[in-house]
């Protein structure tokens, strides 16, 4: 491995800081495991101790992978899941470790995972600037999307699935064939092929993945929003709303699939105490639910940090930035007090999920954890893959508020406040930049360093926004002057 540092952060509140770096050094044990008898072989991220690599590991540890310095590669992990497509396009959520065979399930019976790939090859783009991957990837993930359409889509236009294959194990959906989170992420999967298609000028492919994304969007708001309870629902097999409200609804503001009156009404939720809106946003279930528990009890009200991560991507695909920085931070404080040692919870470890009523993880007492986790109980400690999304991905990109495109040599800042944040030696490919914020004598400045030309954007408080063109080397800037 080449020695390198990991970016700093910068922040006001160094308890933040703390666990950014503590999980950049903990996910050195998530890290090539893999015995020397091993199928699957190379470099990869998986749970220690797990015999399975998973799909939701694979795409969703990518998503703070890329923020390495490429200390850690982002694409091995996703790239065996590609190099064991089947002739009929099949890419199986699961596949052992040793043997390199995919894991079937009583409960899911086909290997069937959420097809995210599309979004998180999107976010991978963006960067890596590596568009011979997009030009290599995209007729596998083609032939994966024709695959599933072949085996679970139905003649009304939607898909019906196992619940399984949401990962939602226990969830009170259970009378549900027809899923919202699943057909949204198919929805969002074509427009993240259409996205993908378009960055290789192919046009006439983008054009058959954006018609397809537009008839899925319509079949799903046509079908599954419910207008007197403003919320979107699963449906059982005759095609009716099955009133329970649960998180899976909030994926269709990441597919975009509200228009703003909708996502308006279902935002709103989001910040209601009796339903979305607990002390530790969101729970997997709504507050008023009978099925809720306070305890988490699975999906029946933990807080998942992969699931808060898809909220809060979905609020800024509606420009929501202070509620998502808002709900990011509040997520991360009851993340960093459920470590320290209170009642029989051990001392110093992050969870895959978390009480949505006050600190500490959740609990399953009613029900038995999955038969493929193993000896795993739930809910699992130090589970990376989940948390790791919080302590680095949200704190990076809404608690400092950078974004960042490598193709198109921009960095965004989005500021809702006024503090002494930043981050300092960030590698972008082969340009390493430094974007910080404190207090002079001469007011609020912005301190940049970079080794090549780059276009910045910022944002201060939804009133000032400026892009300047920042050349190699140390500039500052006064924020008054903007």
């Amino acid at each position: 491995m080449v020695k390198r540092d990991f970016p700093k952060i910068n922040f006001y509140d160094q308890d933040f800081v703390d666990i950014y770096d503590k999980t950049w050094a903990w996910i050195q044990d998530y890290w090539d495991k893999n015995s020397d008898s091993a199928k699957i072989e190379g470099k990869f991220f998986s749970y220690p101790g797990s015999a399975t690599l998973t799909q939701l590991d694979a795409i969703f540890s990518s998503f703070f992978l890329v923020y390495s310095n490429r200390i850690y590669q982002a694409n091995p992990t996703i790239d065996a899941f590609y190099e064991r497509q089947e002739e009929d396009g099949a890419i199986r959520c699961a596949y052992n470790i040793e043997t390199g065979r995919p894991v079937f399930e009583e409960n899911n019976p086909q290997g069937l995972g959420l097809p995210l790939f599309s979004w998180a090859e999107f976010n991978l783009y963006h960067k890596s600037a590596n568009k011979k991957r997009i030009k290599d990837i995209l007729p596998i993930l083609d032939k994966y999307t024709s695959w599933i359409d072949s085996l679970f889509k139905q003649p009304n236009g939607l898909y019906s699935v196992p619940l399984a294959a949401t990962g939602m194990f226990n969830a009170p959906r259970e009378k549900a064939v027809y899923l919202v989170d699943f057909n949204s992420i198919m929805a969002l999967n074509v427009l993240y092929l259409s996205a993908l298609a378009e960055i290789l000028n192919d046009k006439e492919s983008s054009f058959r993945y954006k018609k397809q994304y537009f008839s899925l969007k319509t079949r799903i708001n046509g079908l599954m929003w419910d207008a007197n309870d403003e919320f979107y629902y699963d449906l059982d097999e005759n095609e009716q709303r099955i009133p329970v409200k649960t998180i899976a609804c909030y994926w269709t503001l990441l597919a975009e699939l509200p228009n703003d009156d909708k996502a308006e009404k279902i935002v709103s939720k989001l910040q209601d105490p009796h339903l979305f809106g607990t002390q530790h946003p969101f729970p997997s279930v709504a507050k008023n639910e009978p099925s809720f528990r306070e305890n988490g009890e699975g999906y029946r009200g933990s807080v998942f940090p992969h699931l808060t991560f898809m909220v809060i991507k979905g609020l800024e695909r509606y420009q929501r930035w202070n509620l998502a920085r808002e709900c990011a931070i509040r997520h991360l404080y009851f993340v960093l007090d459920s470590m320290s040692p209170d009642g029989n919870h051990q001392k110093g470890n992050l969870w895959e999920a978390y009480l949505p009523t006050k600190e500490g993880p959740a609990v399953l007492t009613e029900s038995p954890s999955p038969p493929e986790w193993g000896e795993a109980k739930f809910p699992r400690y130090q589970y990376l893959t989940y948390s790791a999304l919080s302590t680095i991905c949200l704190m990076v990109e809404n608690i400092v508020g950078l974004f960042i495109s490598l193709p198109r040599k921009t960095v965004d800042w989005i500021i809702p406040n006024l503090e002494i944040m930043g981050v300092e030696n960030l590698s972008l490919k082969k340009n390493m930049i430094t974007i910080v914020s404190n207090k002079s004598g001469r007011g609020w400045e912005i301190h940049m360093e970079s080794e090549k030309l780059y276009y910045f954007t910022i944002n201060i408080l939804g009133k000032k926004k400026k892009t300047l063109p920042i050349p190699s080397g140390k500039c500052s800037m006064l924020i008054d002057k903007l």
